[in-house]
């Protein structure tokens, strides 16, 4: 991970800069609170306003998108307002960043349905509680009533080169994709959330650059201080390789059961790590455990506390430790069920194992589980109802489960 902010081993604002990829404007050694947010931060009289924007586009939040939002707990444990600003105008469009055909416009309904499961999600981290350090706000409030004048003034504020410029713009302009105007419009208005709330600061992943600049400039415009604008890293996957992703099967879900994510954390490989305690927990990373095993119990179980409580996480250390060194035993101690699959025909599709195994009544409840989240193999979600397995090598010794309570261990191929 590549950081590029230079910070004194005394500096007070350490919770500032810890796994930060960039801070801009950013000179350390100027005393001018515009230039350097450690001053504006050391200097202020009042509480700085913080600003995350995200669009509910959808309802599956990973630790990916928890990032931001730790850094935003971190604004308001030192004092500061959290400014959550739900893009319910803006997710109608879809941020197009990143994307090489034109975002599906959302209908107001899916927006709202997205929305209130994100929040759900976002409740362990964000301090919902204390007066004055959360503000939740939906930018519909001024977006949906800006008239036609108004929106010929921010488009002015840009011009088509400068758009162009943009990382997917650029590209898909290359590849002679289509590029509609409405998508021109999304990095404005999310700069004019900027605007609308008056931000000090706002936050983003390192893809977002462009639309934290745009926010700048529009403050600069409409005659208020420009924001300083923190970027944070787009993590990692449980695969070490590719960002976090779901398409991917490489996340690890806020909504997730304690069991699921300590499962995949144990499990996260050397190489990103110490890029996870780094992101995802508070921890000192002076006083890490040295044995790569130790490492990783502790990374899963610090970050499963913070989702499901001390208790939860303890349970789910325990279940884990039975799952994999007493396979004869599910989580509760009583003896797993034994399924062999020598007789199945291969290849075979997860759903058949499944309704093969008695875990299922049929193919058809097989599928449902799969769809309905509730069929893991090892303690990894199985997400694809057309998963197939030339053999069955690679299932021998692994426990199928269906929900929390039915376990199959998968024995007797080539055994």
């Amino acid at each position: 991970m590549t950081v590029s902010v230079s910070v004194p081993a005394s500096n007070r604002f350490e919770w500032l800069f810890r796994g930060m990829t960039e801070i801009f404007p950013h000179q350390p050694n100027s005393t001018d609170p515009g230039e350097n947010l450690a001053q504006r931060l050391a200097q202020t009289d009042r509480p700085l306003r913080v600003k995350l924007g995200i669009d509910p586009t959808g309802v599956d939040i990973h630790l990916g998108h928890s990032i931001p939002l730790r850094k935003l707990r971190s604004f308001q444990d030192a004092g500061h307002t959290a400014v959550l600003i739900i893009g319910d105008f803006t997710a109608r469009i879809g941020d197009p960043t990143g994307k090489s055909e034109v975002r599906k416009q959302l209908t107001p309904e899916q927006v709202t349905t997205n929305a209130l499961a994100y929040l759900d999600r976002v409740r362990p981290i964000l301090d919902f509680d204390t007066p004055g350090r959360l503000e939740v706000r939906y930018n519909s409030e001024w977006l949906s009533k800006l008239d036609l004048g108004q929106t010929l003034e921010l488009l002015s504020t840009m011009t088509v080169s400068q758009m162009l410029a943009k990382e997917g713009f650029a590209l898909r302009y290359e590849k002679e994709t289509p590029i509609f105007i409405h998508e021109f419009l999304y990095p404005l208005m999310q700069g004019y959330d900027s605007v609308a709330v008056n931000a000090d600061v706002e936050l983003g992943g390192t893809d977002q650059k462009f639309n934290l600049a745009v926010g700048r400039d529009l403050q600069r415009h409409f005659g208020q201080t420009p924001q300083f604008g923190l970027l944070m890293p787009i993590l990692l996957g449980t695969d070490g390789v590719q960002k976090m992703s779901k398409s991917l099967n490489n996340y690890v879900g806020l909504g997730e059961d304690a069991l699921s994510m300590y499962s995949k954390l144990e499990k996260t490989p050397d190489n990103i790590i110490k890029d996870y305690f780094t992101l995802l927990t508070d921890l000192s990373l002076d006083e890490l455990p040295e044995n790569p095993r130790a490492a990783q119990k502790l990374l899963a179980l610090t970050v499963v506390t913070q989702y499901h409580g001390a208790a939860q996480a303890a349970q789910a250390q325990a279940d884990s430790i039975a799952l994999i060194t007493k396979p004869g035993q599910n989580a509760g101690g009583d003896s797993i069920p034994e399924f062999s699959i020598s007789e199945i025909p291969f290849p075979a599709k997860i759903f058949q194992i499944l309704s093969a195994s008695g875990l299922c009544s049929g193919s058809n409840d097989a599928k449902r589980q799969i769809q309905g989240n509730a069929v893991k193999l090892d303690g990894q979600p199985i997400t694809d109802i057309e998963l197939t397995y030339a053999d069955g090598t690679e299932l021998v010794g692994k426990v199928l489960q269906v929900g929390k309570k039915r376990f199959k261990k998968l024995v007797g191929y080539n055994e």
